[in-house]
């Protein structure tokens, strides 16, 4: 199989590189080559550092396996075509509009999308049977799980290949309805939104909030140094997006939450969010 993976940011670089890790032909496409350029030296980077704990990553075979493109043209024939661009549904939908008439009938067109419909997507093609969701987990080399989604009109068949597909770059996969935020992200927003209403009420430290729900719920990283890892200015936007699309309260938008992206606090990637980067 040919996969296609466009957006080479934090998200579509992990895709490409575990692909291209499981023996797939990959096609990497942004907009430049500037950022092209940027993500292969962080795939190298992240390959290198896999090859010291296994043998078998072998870095430079690995990067032979992927193409880096700015012409889409270089996706016709694939099987398989994952978008993880901007989380916006116009920018998505013009994307897939476009893929649907550039792509053979064969291919699969999917969405990383974390928050957005598969079925809001793929109602501007032709081909809304072979059109799903592949939610991939930041970050995408260490994460297990992708959540499959499908829409009234996907086929059996296309939920199969990515069922497949998963299976085959050892990972685990979760069927999930086409439902705002999916299942992972609609359990965990209210739960890091309520980490960061209890700091911004004064109820307790960043520090202590995070040491609560290690040392009591036994998870392995605390709500706000994972708010760090996944991005403010992406957890303001799914939060939103959940809040508008369920208009549930308990959804609601932390008012910390804003401030700091508005100030540029963004996390781990600016240097500074609930905690403080080198």
């Amino acid at each position: 199989m040919k996969i296609g993976v466009i957006g080479s940011g934090i998200m579509g670089n992990g895709i490409a590189q575990v692909i291209a890790t499981s023996g797939y032909e990959v096609v990497l496409v942004d907009v430049n080559y500037d950022v092209l350029n940027k993500a292969k030296q962080t795939i190298m980077k992240s390959l290198e550092k896999l090859a010291q704990r296994k043998q078998s990553i072998l870095v430079d075979k690995i990067l032979s396996r992927i193409e880096f493109t700015i012409d889409k043209n270089h996706l016709k024939n694939a099987d398989v075509v994952i978008e993880a661009i901007v989380e916006n549904i116009v920018v998505k939908r013009t994307l897939f509009q476009e893929l649907d008439e550039l792509c053979e009938e064969k291919t699969i067109l999917s969405s990383n999308t974390s928050s957005l419909l598969i079925s809001e997507i793929a109602s501007v093609t032709n081909r809304r049977d072979r059109i799903c969701g592949l939610h991939f987990f930041n970050p995408v080399p260490l994460m297990n799980l992708v959540e499959i989604t499908g829409t009234e009109e996907t086929s059996s068949e296309t939920l199969a290949i990515a069922e497949k597909l998963v299976a085959s770059i050892n990972k685990e996969s979760i069927h999930v309805k086409d439902t705002p935020l999916f299942v992972v992200n609609r359990l965990l927003v209210p739960l890091i939104c309520e980490a960061i209403s209890l700091v911004d009420e004064g109820t307790a430290s960043v520090a202590d909030v995070d040491k609560g729900m290690l040392l009591g719920a036994n998870h392995p990283i605390g709500p706000l140094r994972l708010a760090d890892m996944i991005g403010l200015d992406t957890m303001l936007h799914i939060a939103e997006a959940l809040y508008i699309k369920t208009g549930d309260s308990k959804y609601r938008v932390p008012e910390l939450l804003r401030r700091k992206v508005e100030t540029g606090e963004l996390g781990r990637k600016s240097g500074r969010g609930f905690y403080q980067y080198a």
